[in-house]
């Protein structure tokens, strides 16, 4: 994307953004890497959203270090090791031998924040805990009751948890013609990568862990004194040009924003260092999501220098340290995988076209602080349902399949679906533009640009019909 598509950079107020300039040896890392860039993105603009003439006092440059260093260089003498060569003195295990525990309640062993599947299973290392034997007997019975074992304490899921009713069964396939017209979206065993067998534990898993990683509904109200929401709605926009430029998953993006708002939930940050929390949670986010991640160096450069590399990694640490290396957080995206094969399997529409479309309303609740509110999988919910309701108008958009995969019912959506539709109306005019400009491409079918009706239908929201 070139810059010349993006908006211009409002000048910085003296409460904005004071860019420093680069110390010698950053500015030779800039040019550096200046070579490797085809484009260059603009650098975030002002996140006071003022524009003034005068321009913030940048701080002075970090002194140059004396070169006193010195030059001489040391040589030590290595005496190498006499090499003793080991003859077969150790016998060999006996080709019936297999490794069999003597104890596996209570190791010694063990250790204190080990994890094991049950708490009766040992977690201790078999190649070095004095709990294990070799026996050269071939005892078929010592093999068959540690089967047992293992069978006994592995656990997928519990039959007692009421939390979330999961219906399909793992080992039980349900055809189309039973529970009530509900289409089977696990039926293909052959794909390992729908996991068909467990599909409905790892959603189920998602939804409880939704719960647990939320950031808070009111933290600019009540943690931060020096942003707003504005400002964190110009910071996660240009961090949607920033994903488009290197071309980053989705996940990326969505995980950032998760981090971001995580730890705004409990640490105030003033607005010179947001800027610095956005690119630091990236770089978190591409580390754990991309298989290439962008280097420090490049996210420096698309600041413009504004940090140094040393401040962005000592801001990841920082955040790695308060979200306690929790990097794995449900967001919409992981819940519109699941639903949008579910509206595609109930209905007759262009299946891009609907992922794309929810993709897009997905993003547009990015930029809302007030969205905080609704649970990640509420959002991909009436994502897809606002999705449908525009690529058919005139077609009732829930059914029995929809409420089963997302256990969301009509009127649960209702509250969320028309926030999202006023965001969907009022794009064309939002002065945050990057998200609509990016879904107005041709690669994601122009569905920013689709038309939408101006009222949803109240009918729509009624459970009775489904």
């Amino acid at each position: 994307m070139s810059s010349g598509n993006r908006r211009s950079v409002v000048p910085s107020s003296s409460s904005g953004l004071a860019k420093r300039p680069a110390a010698a040896e950053n500015a030779a890392k800039a040019s550096a890497a200046a070579p490797q860039h085809a484009k260059k993105r603009v650098a975030l603009g002002n996140l006071t959203n003022q524009s003034s003439l005068g321009r913030a006092v940048p701080r002075p440059a970090a002194g140059a270090k004396g070169n006193n260093a010195k030059s001489g260089t040391s040589t030590s003498i290595v005496k190498k090791a006499p090499v003793t060569r080991v003859h077969e003195a150790a016998p060999r295990p006996t080709a019936n031998a297999f490794l069999a525990p003597c104890n596996t309640v209570i190791s010694p062993n063990r250790s204190r924040d080990s994890v094991s599947l049950d708490e009766t299973m040992s977690t201790c290392d078999s190649m070095k805990s004095p709990d294990f034997e070799y026996i050269d007997n071939g005892d078929s019975s010592i093999v068959a009751s540690l089967e047992r074992r293992a069978t006994d304490n592995l656990r997928i899921s519990e039959d007692d948890d009421d939390t979330l009713d999961c219906t399909l069964k793992r080992d039980v396939p349900v055809s189309m013609g039973t529970m009530d017209n509900i289409i089977d979206l696990d039926s293909d065993h052959k794909d390992p990568q729908l996991c068909a067998t467990l599909a409905c534990d790892i959603y189920k898993h998602l939804r409880i862990a939704e719960t647990k990683k939320r950031p808070s509904m009111d933290f600019i109200e009540k943690i931060q004194k020096d942003i707003n929401a504005s400002m964190r709605a110009i910071l996660i926009d240009w961090l949607v040009e920033v994903a488009e430029e290197y071309r980053l998953v989705p996940d990326t993006l969505y995980l950032t924003v998760n981090y971001i708002d995580r730890y705004l939930s409990t640490n105030e940050v003033n607005r010179q260092r947001l800027q610095l929390l956005g690119v630091a949670c990236m770089l978190i986010a591409s580390k754990y999501e991309e298989i290439c991640a962008p280097q420090v160096e490049e996210f420096c450069y698309i600041t413009d220098n504004t940090y140094f590399k040393e401040e962005v990694l000592q801001m990841e640490a920082v955040v790695l340290k308060h979200l306690k290396f929790e990097m794995t957080a449900p967001t919409p995206k992981c819940f519109l995988r699941r639903f949008v094969r579910a509206a595609q399997a109930c209905d007759e529409v262009s299946h891009l076209q609907l992922e794309f479309l929810a993709d897009y309303l997905a993003e547009l609740s990015l930029l809302e602080y007030n969205f905080l509110c609704y649970s990640p999988s509420l959002v991909a919910a009436s994502s897809i349902f606002l999705a449908k309701f525009i690529c058919q108008p005139t077609k009732r958009p829930w059914c029995a399949t929809m409420v089963h995969y997302t256990s969301y019912k009509p009127s649960d959506l209702c509250e969320c679906v028309k926030a999202l539709h006023r965001l969907f109306c009022n794009s064309p005019s939002n002065s945050l533009p990057a998200i609509r400009e990016k879904y107005s491409q041709h690669k994601y079918k122009f569905v920013a640009k689709k038309y939408c009706p101006a009222t949803i239908p109240s009918e729509f929201f009624q459970d009775s019909g489904i």
